[in-house]
């Protein structure tokens, strides 16, 4: 039977791919694409969880783990590995250049993989879609090119380097990146200024410069900046005044964090404008002058960390809805009682007041919800009474620290909460005998306080335990027979 033109046409394609390679017409992963991938797994040394596992030759790579490929041509278009929680398991290696073949990929995602090595991947220049960039937790170094924002393309959303080992100062041609929605530089070894240029990328909605150590004043740019919705400069060596532009931000932003500076002056009354903040940390700066009474605004403010500054009374009364952190510890307030709308609060996760000026019986202390306490520290205040009502309904708690205050009771009445790792109670009038289940804790510090008896077996240094009456046992001097049988 005689074949049909088309057949003939077919047969004919077919015999020549074959006489060339089968490979080559019937791939079902580019020839580019694949050779960049095993590239890239070629350079990795470690991978514990067999992240690549999948990334065999001669399969389809847009089915392999962490692929997606664009439909229109079956290129691939996004590479995304995601390191596991748990840091046991990592992936170590090198981000091999071959990438730059991936000719059509738009995002490259290599996050929390935490053995990554090696300098920027200026490979990425040459990739003319790519548009987000995400290294986050890994141990890249060096420098940043200064021409980034030059050579990255105009049409970059997500920049993130965060938790790295980049060094020296942010380039100002970052500022180029005129599309960026998100830019994330925390956690590295960044030095110098902010570049002012910041001021341009006016589509920023999430900026992250903390945990670096970046100086000088925080520039007074935000007026352009009016999607931005998380700002967070902590953890460097910024100076100066809260700047005035901050206040163009009212609209949107949802977290302003400023905490661990050396910034100075009063905290702005154009603070109480920001409806939508949920987050505000300017702690441990040295900040004067009252908290503003426009802060009874912040009705919906979840956190509110404000400790380890040089504020004075009085504290305005807030009317916040549910308040589930508050840190004012160690600034020059007088409290004297915790702030009914603190007790009243229908979701608290952590209340930390030391240093305070607090001066009431524990006892008296009824929120109206105890179930969710994650944390209380009380420490250093002029606190009477006993914590054992408290703690024992406090059934999540891990944390408790009321160090340096008049408490009295009989710690053997004390329950420990399952959850509970930490307990601070050093400098009190506490009696009677260190519970049993003491060792179960990670951190216990019981000094300078009226107890007695043998210490159970821990793992603890003898400083949480000096300063008592009668306690013996290691880590203190051995127990005397008589004493020992007296208790």
């Amino acid at each position: 039977m005689a074949f049909t033109s088309s057949a003939s046409s077919l047969l004919a394609i077919t015999l020549v791919c074959f006489s060339i390679s089968a490979y080559t017409c019937f791939a079902n992963c580019h020839v580019d694409d694949e050779s960049g991938l095993l590239a890239f797994k070629s350079g990795i040394t470690q991978d514990p969880t067999g992240m690549l596992s999948s990334w065999i030759p001669a399969t389809d790579c847009c089915i392999w783990s962490g692929i997606e490929c664009l439909d229109s041509n079956k290129r691939v278009s996004s590479l995304t590995l995601f390191g596991a929680s748990d840091p046991n398991f990592f992936v170590t290696g090198t981000i091999s250049p071959s990438l730059s073949k991936l000719r059509y990929l738009q995002g490259l995602f290599l996050q929390n993989l935490r053995n990554l090595t090696g300098t920027f991947p200026t490979f990425i220049f040459n990739l003319p879609d790519l548009n987000q960039l995400y290294l986050d937790n890994n141990k890249l170094s060096g420098p940043l090119p200064m021409d980034i924002g030059q050579k990255l393309h105009p049409q970059f959303v997500g920049l993130s380097l965060s938790e790295n080992r980049f060094t020296g100062s942010i380039p100002s041609s970052i500022s180029q990146l005129v599309n960026l929605r998100d830019l994330d530089l925390g956690s590295n070894i960044f030095s110098g200024p902010i570049p002012n240029g910041i001021q341009n990328m006016n589509n920023l909605v999430f900026l992250n410069l903390e945990k670096n150590q970046l100086s000088g004043k925080i520039p007074n740019f935000f007026a352009t900046l009016t999607s931005l919705q998380e700002l967070d400069l902590s953890h460097n060596k910024l100076s100066g005044e809260i700047p005035s532009s901050i206040s163009f931000l009212a609209p949107t932003l949802e977290l302003l964090n400023l905490g661990h500076n050396l910034l100075t002056g009063k905290i702005p009354n154009y603070l109480g404008n920001f409806q939508n903040l949920n987050r505000l940390d300017l702690s441990s700066n040295q900040l004067t002058g009252v908290v503003p009474t426009s802060f009874r605004n912040l009705t919906d403010i979840l956190y509110l960390q404000l400790a380890h500054n040089h504020l004075v009374d009085p504290f305005p009364e807030l009317e916040v809805k549910k308040i589930e952190g508050l840190d004012l510890s160690y600034n020059k307030f007088n409290l004297v009682t915790i702030p009914k709308w603190v007790e009243s609060s229908a979701l608290i996760y952590s209340l930390k007041l030391a240093g305070c000026g607090l001066k009431f019986r524990l006892e008296d202390f009824k929120p109206r919800e105890k179930y969710f306490y994650d944390y209380i520290d009380l420490s250093d205040n002029q606190i009477t009474g006993t914590p054992v009502g408290l703690m024992n309904e406090t059934t999540l708690l891990k944390g408790f620290w009321a160090s340096g205050n008049q408490l009295r009771f009989d710690l053997s009445g004390l329950r420990l909460p399952n959850g509970l790792k930490t307990l601070v109670l050093a400098r009190n009038k506490i009696f009677g005998k260190v519970p049993q289940n003491i060792s179960k804790l990670e951190k216990v510090d019981l000094s300078h306080n009226h107890l007695c008896g043998p210490i159970p077996e821990t793992k603890f240094a003898v400083e949480a335990f000096l300063g008592n009456d009668c306690l013996c046992g290691s880590p203190l001097p051995p127990c005397k027979k008589m004493q020992a049988e007296s208790v």
